[in-house]
């Protein structure tokens, strides 16, 4: 058993690929062989020491992952050995094996892939989270999301498109543009060579949108929210953008809006039937083909340093994922 161990939580370039003593599982506890993994932007703040959750030293990274249950601790009733599984948590997912909570681990049909799996619940969670039960999307309203060609953002755009939403992708490229165009988008913003509130203006005619998806923060943050429709919904979901914005506190009074936090972790452990509603139509929207992972591309664990390196680019579109391959 191998992972890349998090010993120095000072950047991606400390990880180490080392032997595991995982030990048998506990009370509570399953043991998964992974087969995929997948990166997300949590998993960037925490080999920095930046996110909410700080997993004990050392730690195996890796938040979402899916594989295959080869042991049950004591107390796991409804799990058996050979299920599949997708896990989501605060780490493990980096390794050819992982111990993790029963009650992390999500049982799934043999016939999705490992690699879908392991880049669905996190960002689908997020977005369906965020959109159906935060901001109480209706059919028809008009939903901006910004970094749409991300891993958040292609959930969205999908997650929107589903619920009877019209999509405006936020992205910084024409080629970025065009992968969301073909998720299902129906306009986009470019907003490196658009004027933001007058492109908004123009595709809402004038009334703004309803909903913006917002992962970034950063300076779109402002012009955005004074663009957004009466009573809009604006999400905060994250700021990959870095910058944490801060806005005048009248604009919302003026155009009757909320500003809503979209916190799916803690939502997913506070709220556990909720979550396993809306995965439950989530993953009916997969079967029907409403909803399909956008993944860039699939690594061997062997580069996972590689794919942290990617994504800090910001030139993914999707996700990212890792794989064991069969046999580990």
């Amino acid at each position: 058993m191998y992972g890349w161990l998090c010993e120095n939580p000072t950047g991606a370039d400390q990880l180490r690929w080392k032997p595991l003593d995982l030990g048998p599982p506990g009370r509570g506890q399953v043991l998964v062989a992974v087969r995929a993994a997948s990166l997300n932007f949590p998993d960037l703040l925490t080999v920095e020491n930046k996110y909410q959750i700080k997993p004990a030293l050392p730690f195996v990274p890796g938040a979402e992952y899916s594989g295959v249950v080869q042991a049950l601790g004591a107390d796991v009733p409804d799990l058996h050995v050979g299920q599949h599984v997708a896990v989501i948590g605060a780490s493990g997912g980096f390794a050819t094996h992982a111990l993790a909570p029963a009650a992390q681990c999500l049982p799934l049909p043999k016939e999705l892939p490992f690699e879908h799996a392991a880049a669905f619940a996190f960002t689908y969670g997020t977005t369906h989270h965020a959109l159906m039960d935060r901001a109480a999307l209706k059919p028809g309203e008009t939903v901006l999301v910004l970094g749409a060609a991300g891993g958040v953002g292609t959930s969205a755009i999908q997650v929107a498109k589903a619920a009877g939403a019209r999509v405006i992708a936020g992205v910084s490229s024409d080629e970025k543009a065009a992968f969301c165009t073909s998720l299902g988008a129906d306009a986009v913003l470019n907003y490196t060579s658009d004027d933001v509130r007058e492109r908004l203006k123009a595709l809402t005619d004038g009334r703004g949108p309803d909903v913006v998806v917002d992962p970034v923060g950063g300076a779109l943050a402002e012009p955005v929210f004074r663009s957004i429709a009466w009573r809009g919904r604006y999400l905060v979901i994250g700021f990959a953008g870095g910058a944490i914005p801060a806005l005048p506190w009248n604009l919302a009074l003026l155009k009757g809006a909320s500003i809503v936090g979209v916190f799916w972790g803690d939502y997913v452990r506070r709220e556990p039937k909720a979550f396993a509603q809306a995965l439950a139509q989530l993953v009916g929207w997969y079967q029907q083909g409403r909803v399909t992972p956008a993944i860039d591309r699939i690594l061997p664990m062997s580069e996972v340093p590689q794919a942290y390196a990617l994504m800090a680019t910001r030139a993914v579109k999707g996700k990212l994922v890792m794989t064991n391959g069969v046999g580990v």
